[in-house]
């Protein structure tokens, strides 16, 4: 009963959770957390209110607290991790600017990002590993802080979701390089602030001022606040050490920060990463991470919306009938159609793509006998096929396992994913995020891929990846402090000349969209 005991903060795209994790077991001691009410606005806007985060910190910290009763003690220190890029800009009262945060989603910036990428496009892929997006912290800044008048130097400390969170525990700002970097602002080469990339934006008079250190994930920087550990019922002067991005947090949870292991990370954003050396030149992927030494990066192929389609169906569509609700009603619903809904096909980038610029969603194919099953499976099939599809794409580079199910006919696919998935037995693909709750969605990625897929943990990957940062700061090692289980999904055999006849047919349709999102993208006359 006297076991240490280490505390993880996720704050994800839709929801916070504080999680207690008890050292040895790696068992969760206590958990608390619930969705967080952002505000959809017009022309793509996604914020979310100051006061919202505060009081949902608080209010996951008390529970966490009482659940574990005399055993708060035992709490040796915390840590936080969060969603990437979006925006958190403190003024000089250490207040959010305007009272709110912006998220990763926003879409607002999504015209300013094409006029830099036009010209800065290449130039900052080298310097900083990714190519101008809606949801940078520097282009959302750029936009709702006008720049020519100068409104953006209110700003007085641009920190990152963890890092406010930290900030509002003890005082104290401070960030990591995977959030930095994540969101396109770190030079891959130096590890330091980049200063192309605020040129780019507009925004080079913040380096000078507004941006807080750069020091390792487990890295003590302050204390809890007496006041705070009085509201919440947590130590006073409990050590808080600075996380990492929620990928690389739910990565090292998993154990697979290690050279070749691949994640899909089934949440709002479609997420795919592979952890491998550096490269020179930088192979054409959709981002490159530094996250520590320069001699390993984190390669990702993401896009905006992964569960996040699923959200938006089942808040726009009746699902009441069904036992479960939300985005379990949802899969409820899909799995009483067959693969391919009869036909029906949907573009699953309801919060924009990445893989043509101005990617929508939509569904194709839309006919009179489709019913609401059949609009739920598209949804479903696509959202898992566009994982595959960007594992697939890191794959062909030489990052992750061999691509196993691709475009062909009869017994040749299923000749060249026996071969592969031999080939890739050594590999591992770890499927993370609340979407990986649902075994039916790990399935149709194992059959997708042609390989297995390893399910970890419960949905509290992030919040135990923290914890490791937490144990770390200590001086323990988080692979033999908190340890996590995964199950391994195999692809069924029998279901794989179907599933690889689906995804050519899908690589196909998003490969011909690019004409019509560019056409949609344009102003309205």
């Amino acid at each position: 009963m006297n076991a240490d005991i280490f505390l993880g903060i996720d704050m994800g795209s839709t929801g916070l959770k504080a999680v207690a994790f008890e050292a040895g077991t790696g068992a969760t001691l206590a958990a608390s957390g619930g969705a967080l009410p952002y505000t959809h606005l017009p022309g793509g806007g996604c914020e979310l209110s100051a006061d919202a985060i505060e009081s949902a910190l608080m209010r996951a910290l008390r529970s966490v607290a009482e659940q574990l009763g005399p055993r708060v003690v035992n709490i040796r220190a915390l840590s936080c991790t969060g969603h990437g890029a979006g925006l958190y800009a403190l003024d000089e009262q250490g207040r959010l600017l305007a009272g709110r945060a912006v998220a990763s989603t926003d879409q607002r910036a999504a015209a300013r990002a094409r006029t830099v990428a036009q010209r800065w496009g290449d130039a900052l892929y080298q310097e900083v590993g990714c190519r101008p997006w809606a949801g940078q912290s520097s282009l959302i800044a750029a936009e709702l802080f006008d720049v020519h008048g100068g409104e953006h130097r209110k700003i007085r400390q641009l920190l990152f979701a963890k890092d406010y969170l930290t900030f509002l525990l003890s005082g104290e700002a401070a960030t990591d390089a995977s959030d930095v970097s994540t969101a396109g602002l770190l030079s891959l080469d130096s590890g330091a602030w980049s200063a192309m990339a605020f040129e780019a934006a507009g925004l080079s008079d913040l380096m000078a001022r507004a941006l807080p250190p750069i020091v390792p994930a487990g890295t003590v920087i302050g204390r809890l606040l007496p006041a705070r550990a009085a509201a919440c019922g947590l130590p006073a002067g409990l050590p808080i050490a600075v996380g990492a991005i929620d990928l690389l947090a739910s990565l090292a949870a998993v154990g697979a920060v290690k050279t070749g292991h691949a994640v899909a990370v089934f949440g709002t954003w479609c997420v795919n990463a592979v952890v491998a050396p550096a490269r020179e030149p930088k192979p054409d992927v959709g981002a490159i991470v530094r996250f520590g030494p320069a001699s390993q990066w984190l390669y990702l192929e993401n896009s905006p919306s992964s569960m996040a389609n699923v959200a938006w169906l089942a808040r726009t569509m009746p699902f009441t009938d069904a036992a479960a609700v939300g985005a379990a009603a949802v899969v409820d619903c899909a799995m009483s159609a067959r693969l391919g809904a009869e036909g029906l096909r949907f573009l699953p980038f309801i919060n924009g793509g990445g893989v043509a610029a101005g990617a929508t969603a939509g569904f194709v194919g839309l006919k009179g006998h489709h019913g609401r099953a059949h609009m739920a499976r598209a949804v479903i099939d696509a959202v898992v096929a566009l994982h595959a599809w960007h594992l697939k794409r890191l794959a062909a580079r030489g990052l992750g396992v061999p691509a196993a199910v691709g475009a062909g006919d009869g017994a040749e696919v299923g000749t060249a994913v026996g071969a592969a998935v031999g080939a890739a037995a050594g590999a591992r693909i770890a499927a993370l995020g609340g979407g990986a709750r649902d075994p039916r969605l790990v399935q149709l990625l194992a059959n997708f891929l042609g390989h297995p897929v390893q399910r970890c943990g419960d949905d509290e990957t992030g919040a135990r990846g923290a914890a490791g940062y937490a144990a770390l700061s200590q001086g323990a090692c988080a692979d033999d402090v908190l340890p996590v289980r995964c199950v391994t999904v195999e692809p069924e055999t029998a279901a794989l000349q179907a599933h690889a006849e689906y995804f050519a047919g899908f690589e196909a349709l998003i490969g011909s969209m690019a004409p019509a999102f560019e056409q949609l993208a344009r102003p309205a006359p």
